[in-house]
């Protein structure tokens, strides 16, 4: 739903019209409306889910007023979930319409968009506090506030903010 295309540089498109009171999530399929959904290579990669303490973990390290976390192009932020501890992991969000399930796999590495629209150093500062790619295992809607995530993993909200490490990949 995002607009930032290639390599950035020039005007930063607006995204006030990307704000969304609500939803609508289809099983294999992702987000009605956005510009990926149902395209085969975004099929694990259908929603992104972020944690806001990470942003504001952000800003604090650079110095820089809190940031507007439409900005980062996540589908969903959230506060106070572990949201990397998803990797890997089915859980569920319901806002108040029923659960929608969605399987967390690899990590929302940020794009080099984020040192333009948030400010320089976002980036680098991202990486591993950028949110998880999810794919959607149901149907329904999420709304804008109050949600409660289920997870068969045990969240710690204390470290929804933290910064992950992957380990590197054997060769």
């Amino acid at each position: 739903m995002h607009r930032y295309d290639g390599r950035p540089g020039g005007a930063v498109p607006p995204v006030d019209d990307d704000r969304r009171a609500e939803i609508e999530v289809r099983t294999g399929y992702g987000v009605v409306g956005d510009r990926y959904a149902g395209r085969p290579a975004h099929r694990d990669a259908q929603l992104t889910v972020l944690a806001v303490e990470g942003l504001e973990a952000l800003a604090a390290e650079l110095g820089v007023p809190p940031f507007d976390p439409l900005l980062t192009r996540r589908t969903v932020v959230l506060r106070g979930a572990q949201v990397e501890a998803l990797r890997g992991q089915q859980f569920a969000l319901d806002s108040g319409t029923g659960a929608v399930r969605l399987r967390g796999g690899r990590p929302a590495n940020p794009c080099a968009w984020m040192d333009v629209v948030l400010a320089p150093g976002a980036h680098r500062g991202l990486r591993g506090r950028g949110g998880v790619r999810c794919a959607a295992l149901s149907d329904g809607v999420l709304r804008l506030g109050p949600a409660v995530l289920t997870s068969a993993v045990p969240l710690d909200p204390a470290r929804a903010g933290d910064a992950v490490t992957l380990a590197p990949r054997p060769r």
